[in-house]
């Protein structure tokens, strides 16, 4: 690659009228082939200066342990944008020291040549020890050595794609520019021709990209959602849907839906670890094919519970699932054994994506579903005598937790209407979450805030720990979060990329490492890069919980009967069935 200092100049060459043989390239005369190849490949000193920095701050601890491919992509990201802010920044001083660019001695590339070796081989090297300091905070052994070594050429990988698609796009520009200079002046041209060009990267970004994705991803679930999980079959239990007598048909219930229904605890697996006679616990559901419309899912599922007899059963739990339908066996299994088999549970599919997927493009599914679902039991709930009613409780993970936070106003709403609630891996943009969490008493941090000294609603990341603030009374409805410290779908969010967080700047968790910082940009794509992989660390860790649902349940449902012995075996007992 050839140094040109001019080549990335935020500078417009539209200021000059283009010659008869003009080409675009700024030469009187075209350009042979490869002579426009080794312009596209050239880079300046500022730009590069600004790439290996923002690369070796690339490598500095995140959220979770991460792979050399996945370190390779997230540090190419921010190479590309270090590059960019690097360009960006000699044009604005040489504009205020009012001069053009000079070309760079060989001796300023022979100083940045060694100082990209130096600076980079001392972050890849601290990098690969903060990697393994998290892996044993977390207890992950899996390790590549063939990834860590590709991480370097990954990364110049992607830092080459971004740069020729940026160069590609200022390319695309000049051009427009150039040909609306023949209807309107030079600043009209530049201002038009850089709207035309950032319009039309949104919408192939946008419309066509994500689209497809997205598009790609229904067809693709849509088919792995009419098969039946190994291990599960259809009902002979009229409790469940999709059993005798129920009202939502077995094949209409989706994969998620099949295996919620056609699992789960037995009286006798109850009364085997409670040591008491237990009942058969209820479960209801509605797949995507079961209706078309969210409220008509939500009416059908409640209906198919009110004949399976979830009503008159002493604890009555409402589930918005994740993305395709999933709820999670920990959860569910949970509640059923602590409430000694005296249980119905209900819940509905919103979409065939996965969780992930979901989280992204189909928050307003999930919002409709938590509130129609909600409403429609609340609706049946409310007409019973007072004594004959269930308790009410709420939960959801994930997507879930927001779905179900929308059938809710505020903190007396959940308080009045539910006995309890429990939610898991809530999204930074959770509005009640966010709500209770921004507003947080003074010197409460946010990774476990504490909000109105914990009346109704408090945060922990390990129940069995103790909730704070212990010495508080907690009476009346239980409103518990579970949120891991190193959980990114609990933390991520665009603000990252431009300000810094309370819960970097506080204290870290007991999972974070205390070398975490945040770093702008970087920092953003850091915990992206976390998100696909949230699950794929040990339970307790991350986005999953498992055992801490025991504990949660037993905190918000106050079962009595349970001994410290009897919650170790039904950890395990979760554990192995999650």
């Amino acid at each position: 690659m050839t140094p040109d200092p001019h080549d990335d100049s935020p500078s417009d060459p539209s200021d000059s009228p283009p010659g008869p043989a003009d080409t675009g390239t700024g030469d009187a005369e075209p350009a042979p082939e490869a002579g426009r190849r080794r312009r596209s490949l050239r880079l300046t000193v500022p730009g590069c200066w600004g790439a290996l920095l923002l690369a070796c701050l690339s490598f500095t601890p995140s959220l979770l342990p991460r792979g050399g491919v996945l370190q390779g992509l997230i540090a190419g990201i921010s190479a590309a944008i270090g590059y960019g802010l690097g360009v960006i920044a000699a044009y604005v001083w040489r504009a205020f020291a009012d001069r053009e660019a000079r070309s760079p001695s060989r001796r300023t590339w022979q100083v940045l040549l060694i100082g990209a070796i130096v600076l980079f081989g001392v972050s890849f090297g601290l990098g690969q020890y903060w990697q393994h300091e998290i892996r044993q905070l977390m207890g992950v052994t899996e390790y590549s050595v063939p990834a860590t070594v590709a991480c370097p050429f990954v990364a110049a990988l992607v830092f080459l794609l971004l740069l020729l698609a940026g160069r590609g796009l200022r390319r695309l520009y000049r051009w427009v520019a150039r040909r609306l200079r023949r209807w309107v002046g030079p600043r009209a041209a530049r201002a038009v021709g850089w709207i035309v060009v950032a319009g039309l990267a949104w919408a192939v970004v946008s419309g066509v990209l994500l689209s497809g994705l997205v598009n790609g991803a229904n067809q693709a679930f849509s088919v792995r959602d009419k098969e039946t999980p190994e291990g599960v079959h259809q009902p002979t239990s009229p409790l469940r849907s999709g059993g005798p007598g129920s009202l939502v048909p077995w094949d209409s219930l989706g994969r998620e839906g099949r295996a919620f229904t056609g699992k789960g605890p037995t009286a006798a697996d109850i009364g085997a670890l409670t040591h008491r006679p237990a009942r058969e616990p209820v479960r209801a559901y509605a797949g995507l094919a079961t209706t078309d419309d969210t409220e008509a899912r939500a009416q059908r599922a409640v209906a198919d519970l009110e004949r399976a007899g979830g009503f008159e059963r002493a604890n009555l739990l409402v589930v918005t699932t994740t993305g395709s339908g999933w709820v999670d066996p920990a959860a569910v299994d949970s509640f059923e054994y602590l409430g000694n088999g005296d249980s119905a549970t209900v819940a509905m599919q919103y979409s065939y994506l996965p969780s992930w997927l979901s989280y992204l493009v189909d928050q307003s599914k999930a919002r409709a579903a938590g509130r129609d679902l909600f409403d429609a039991v609340y609706d049946v709930w409310s007409q019973l005598p007072q004594d004959r009613r269930p308790r009410l409780f709420v939960a959801g993970e994930s997507l879930g937790s927001f779905g179900g936070e929308t059938a809710f106003s505020g903190e007396a709403d959940l308080r009045i209407r539910t006995a309890g609630t429990l939610f898991a891996g809530p999204p930074n943009f959770n509005a009640l979450f966010r709500d209770f969490s921004d507003h947080r008493d003074p010197g409460s941090p946010e990774i476990e805030p504490v909000y109105k000294d914990g009346r109704t609603v408090r945060f922990t990341d390990d129940p069995a720990a103790g909730i704070p603030p212990k010495d508080a009374p907690w009476n009346g409805t239980r409103v518990l979060y579970l949120m891991h410290p190193s959980d990114p779908i609990v933390w991520w969010s665009p603000d990252l990329a431009f300000t810094e967080p309370d819960w970097i700047g506080e204290a870290p968790g007991r999972d974070v490492l205390d070398t975490m910082v945040w770093i702008p940009f970087v920092t953003f794509w850091q915990v992206t890069a976390d998100l696909p992989f949230s699950t794929g660390v040990p339970d307790g860790h991350g986005h999953r919980y498992k055992a801490a649902y025991v504990d949660g349940w037993n905190t918000v449902m106050r079962p009595s009967g349970f001994t410290p012995q009897d919650l170790d075996r039904l950890r395990a007992v979760v554990e192995a069935n999650g």
